[in-house]
């Protein structure tokens, strides 16, 4: 994980990328590919972190790994699209 860019991401959207790793465990996943990405294959997952927020995370994989590029709050459409799935 980029230190830089967790610590830009807790600036910016008050989200740490430590609380954000646990949508990954959310069986109730909302993900979907992001296809505006143009240098690299990403992804976008909306799911519960620990705290029982709902946060939209962006990720993309790196050989087997998940590399987070930004987790913030759900919005409104996001949150909606999660709870009546």
């Amino acid at each position: 994980m980029n230190g830089i860019t967790a610590i830009y991401n807790w600036h910016k959207h008050g989200i740490r990328f430590s609380d954000a790793v646990a949508v990954f465990e959310d069986e109730m996943a909302l993900s979907r590919e992001d296809i505006d990405a143009r240098e690299e294959q990403r992804f976008v997952a909306t799911r519960r972190d620990y705290l029982g927020r709902i946060l939209t995370v962006v990720y993309t994989y790196r050989y087997e790994t998940i590399r987070l590029i930004s987790a913030r709050r759900a919005t409104r459409q996001e949150k909606k699209a999660y709870e009546q799935q």
